[in-house]
């Protein structure tokens, strides 16, 4: 699919807004909208999220410079090329230090006019590109076991489509992995991948990031915001642990699901973009929905098309060539001894393969040698991971006591809690659960934090 960028042509002239109209619609990548008034060019700006505005400047009432100024305030991602005469070239040149990308003089040639254009797209996705840090990620998908061969394969053949998807399964099995997979084999591939952690933000935060926010809306905004479903217009929205958004936010995503409309925090106008959403939970949504705490008509949305990732612990035959490739990636001269893969393939895996990514990372910091051992992963006794009690204690083939699987989360957490320097954000993230729930294993296991990084 190749995206249809909106312009705006704004002319008090109506024979130069026909023109340049029919001109820039004969090329199949250019959808034209005409605005004959400051006044009416402002409404549509408010309506819609164009990609370039092309602004004579001297109008009647409001000029082109106030409609410019509107614009940087309220569509600031939005390329504005003035059109002007040869007598205002001053002024033109004043207007780009009001933000203007650039101008072209009248009479223009069609060849300059459309260049110019192309050139002020390719601007606004290259601050994109910079704004966004998601973008440009490497898919890493590793295994080649049945069960997750056939995950990928779905994947691909959903890609096809514009159908949105569901990817349910537990934290650390790489579900932001195979929406980028999904993104990366569509038509829309050339275009933003944005990815939006809903259970890190509160309410309001998260309803800014995604829909954006108008200068005073509330305290801190001190000035207009463009939402990430404007910067991913066009490309693939992703918003995971979607079964962390608050009741109150719920029926907001489910009007822009269902239109592709939404208002901004503190707008009055609404707006359209056109964007592919891939949402993934570790959650069973349709328990939430028993439970009262999710819309069922926005599961249904949500869940056009679903995807199952298997937990690590189903892929037990792929954990060795996961493990050299984080090996390969992280240290160029560690290799990991039989005894040290044997109790890796024998764990329960709670954290999948974000938790044996990092204990690799782990264990190349503690190794004291070139080959990792036994003793230098993190969970450093032989795990028998056919325990049906969580407080039944593991044996190793003597028979000695060694510890119960409560210590050994315990003793997990206070290990990556040190490994991150108490870092209470990081640790969250490397144990794939969030902020909140290490609070409370904190206070549950009475993990002692030191007092220079309580403010974490």
């Amino acid at each position: 699919m190749s995206k249809k960028y909106r312009i705006l042509v704004v002319d008090d002239e109506e024979s130069i807004t026909y023109l340049v109209k029919t001109e820039l619609e004969d090329l199949p990548e250019f959808e034209v909208d005409t605005a004959l008034s400051g006044s009416d060019a402002i409404n549509l700006i408010q309506s819609k999220v164009y990609d370039v505005v092309l602004l004579d400047i001297k109008m009647p009432r409001i000029s082109g410079v106030e409609v410019l100024k509107h614009i940087k305030e309220h569509s600031p991602s939005t390329q504005v090329i003035v059109l002007t005469n040869v007598v205002d070239i001053k002024t033109a040149i004043e207007t780009t230090k009001l933000g203007a990308y650039d101008y072209v003089s009248k009479p223009y040639e069609t060849a300059v006019l459309v260049a110019t254009v192309r050139r002020a797209i390719e601007h606004k996705q290259l601050l994109i590109d910079k704004e966004v840090s998601q973008l440009g990620h490497p898919i890493d998908l590793v295994g080649d076991c049945q069960i997750f061969q056939e995950v990928v394969n779905k994947a691909i053949k959903l890609a096809s489509s514009d159908a949105f998807v569901l990817i349910q399964g537990a934290s650390g099995t790489g579900k932001e992995l195979f929406a980028r997979l999904i993104h990366h084999n569509s038509p829309r591939k050339e275009l933003p991948f944005i990815a939006v952690n809903c259970a890190a933000m509160p309410d309001q935060l998260l309803e800014s990031e995604l829909f954006g926010h108008e200068k005073g809306s509330f305290t801190s905004a001190v000035k207009t915001k463009q939402g990430l479903v404007e910067v991913s217009d066009g490309g693939t929205l992703f918003l995971d642990e979607v079964g962390d958004i608050s009741l109150s936010t719920q029926p907001k995503l489910l009007r822009f699901l269902e239109t592709g409309e939404f208002r901004r925090v503190g707008g009055t106008s609404s707006r359209t973009v056109d964007v592919r959403v891939i949402s993934a939970t570790n959650k069973d949504l349709q328990q939430e929905v028993k439970a009262g705490r999710f819309r069922d008509d926005l599961l249904y949305r949500l869940n056009v098309v679903s995807l199952r990732l298997p937990n690590l612990k189903e892929r037990r035959e792929d954990i060795p060539k996961l493990v050299y490739s984080f090996l390969g990636k992280k240290s160029k001269n560690k290799r990991i001894s039989p005894e040290a893969m044997n109790m890796l393939l024998n764990y329960d895996w709670p954290g999948n393969v974000r938790e044996l990514e990092h204990i690799i990372e782990g264990a190349i910091a503690l190794s004291q040698s070139e080959c990792i051992e036994s003793k230098d992963l993190w969970m450093n006794v032989a795990l028998n991971t056919t325990t049906s009690s969580s407080q039944a204690p593991i044996e190793n083939s003597d028979g000695d006591k060694l510890l119960t699987i409560d210590d050994l989360e315990k003793l997990h957490i206070e290990r990556t809690l040190k490994h991150h320097r108490w870092n209470r954000v990081k640790t969250a993230s490397a144990l794939g659960i969030t902020t909140k729930t290490l609070y409370l294993k904190i206070k549950r296991y009475k993990i002692h934090i030191p007092q220079l990084d309580s403010l974490e």
